[in-house]
């Protein structure tokens, strides 16, 4: 089995990104075979470049404004998607690939657009429990989801004849809509976290999704209207983070389109397909830091394919095919050098410009406040952060992330738990003693080493006992702050919801 070797190339920073933030655009043409690269982040900030000859180009960046929370591509219907589409609070906004705005349609909606997708005219979106459905900007459809709505996905038009949304539900479930109605429902193993098509098409009749969990699970569903069922599906054996992000491209050069997955935890997996149509592991590297998005396509070259990478702090990075290794004769060798040594003259002027600044800052942060006027502003942050539960261990995963490296974390909890070792936490844990009478049961400091943004923790709760884990989280940062987190320790903590009983796992007892 042929087994890929891809190499890491860094494009840029943006600010935080929320998950499916990027895409790549369609080739212009024969001209410009090469895809651009569109990202959105959380400082309301849209870009689009490209990339020549290992610089970046920038085509078009917008003005900072309120946070984006997802971004995704739209076009004519049967046409290229070269449209740009990004959701903000209540409002999506269209740019075309030039940067000119389009669109600018206010929802008017009572809570924060989570989720969106866009085929030809038809625009759908979703709240946390509510899905609306607009065409040419007039509400058609709506839709009241009885749990969170973690994503939306369409079936292509192409294929299907009329459009048919489906929702990735937090209670182990896709939902198939026609209208305002569900028109099916599918459970799947795990609470399924995003959505994308098999294969980008849907498969031979369009109604083929892949699927990826919250507890590192991968499945494929076929949602036909006679007989929704489930083809296969990859457990999570290496206890990998749950699935953010997912995309289909021929990587390996075989023909076929690769599974693409990106994970919480840095890992990103490239999947091929052996004769049975099932799943195989070819390449996994890791980014240190949660994956928000991934696209494949040819970014810096035509003639390699590449794997584009969004983390949350906002690192664009490539996972290329194109090798950097080259044997090279003595007559290439110095026109080499001298292009290596062009670059790193430029590297150092750059961080020499950075320095230059940061000393500017500092000397104005300083004089300010000596001042008798001066005020201390307390800095913003944002955690990313999850607290999920594992049905294979009977344990909670709560996982933290900061854009900035971390300098401790303080638990209390007002009711009994336990902390598990985890392998990938590098942390020094200290445990302080508590008054079980005065309803503190733990209390524990991890302090994290240099450079550490991601935390990872195991919680065990004790079934029946309820209560609520709160967490201090201070990052390196002057004025030392720190942001609460209170995560709820529910009374069936290690209960999981269920559509289907099955009446073999009970006895029954008859007294007489």
């Amino acid at each position: 089995m042929m087994q890929l070797n891809l190499t890491k190339v860094d494009y840029t920073q943006v600010g935080v990104t929320f998950p499916k933030s990027m895409k790549l655009l369609p080739p212009t043409g024969k001209k410009d075979p090469t895809q651009k690269v569109a990202v959105a982040d959380q400082n309301g900030v849209l870009q689009m470049f490209g990339v020549k000859k290992g610089e970046i180009v920038p085509i078009f960046k917008t003005v900072p404004g309120q946070k984006i929370s997802r971004l995704c591509l739209g076009g004519a219907a049967g046409g290229a998607k070269d449209k740009i589409f990004i959701s903000s609070y209540a409002e999506v906004k269209g740019f075309t690939k030039k940067g000119k705005q389009f669109l600018g349609f206010d929802t008017n909606l009572t809570e924060s657009i989570k989720n969106m997708d866009v085929q030809g005219a038809d625009l759908l979106i979703t709240g946390n429990y509510i899905f609306n459905h607009y065409r040419d900007c007039k509400d058609t459809d709506y839709y009241l989801c009885g749990d969170k709505i973690n994503d939306i996905i369409s079936l292509p038009l192409e294929t299907v004849p009329e459009l048919t949304p489906v929702l990735a539900c937090q209670d182990r479930a896709l939902r198939v809509l026609q209208g305002s109605n569900v028109r099916s429902q599918i459970e799947t193993a795990g609470a399924p976290s995003v959505l994308c098509l098999y294969g980008n098409d849907g498969g031979e009749n369009g109604e083929e999704i892949v699927y990826g969990t919250t507890d590192g699970r991968i499945g494929l569903v076929v949602v036909s209207e006679q007989e929704p069922h489930h083809k296969w599906d990859i457990t999570n054996t290496k206890r990998q983070g749950a699935v953010q992000c997912l995309d289909n491209y021929d990587i390996t050069g075989d023909g076929l389109a690769d599974l693409i997955v990106g994970r919480d935890c840095g890992t990103v997996e490239v999947y091929g397909y052996d004769d049975s149509d099932e799943p195989v592991l070819r390449y996994t590297t890791s980014c240190n830091e949660s994956v928000s998005s991934v696209e494949g396509g040819c970014v810096a070259s035509p003639n390699y394919v590449e794997v584009a990478c969004v983390t949350y702090a906002g690192f664009v990075q490539s996972l290329t095919t194109e090798s950097f290794e080259k044997q090279l004769g003595s007559e290439n060798k110095k026109v080499v050098e001298h292009h290596v040594q062009a670059k790193l003259v430029h590297l150092k002027q750059d961080l020499e410009d950075l320095q230059q600044k940061v000393t500017q800052e500092r000397e104005k942060y300083q004089n300010t406040a000596t001042t008798k006027n001066a005020i201390s502003a307390v800095p913003e942050f944002h955690i990313n952060d999850k607290f999920i539960l594992n049905q294979e261990d009977a344990s909670y995963t709560l996982s933290i992330e900061v854009q900035m490296a971390i300098d401790n974390v303080l638990l209390q909890s007002d009711v009994p738990v336990d902390l598990l070792d985890v392998d990938k936490n590098s942390a020094v844990v200290s445990y302080s003693a508590c008054d079980a009478t005065e309803g503190n049961f733990l209390l524990a400091t991890y302090r994290c080493q240099a450079n550490t943004t991601r935390l990872e923790l195991k919680v065990r709760s004790i079934e029946g006992q309820y209560g609520t884990l709160q967490l201090y989280v201070t990052p390196r940062l002057q004025p030392k702050t720190c942001q609460l987190k209170q995560y709820e320790i529910k009374p069936l903590s290690l209960h999981q919801r269920t559509h289907s009983f099955d009446e073999s796992r009970y006895s029954c007892i008859t007294c007489k």
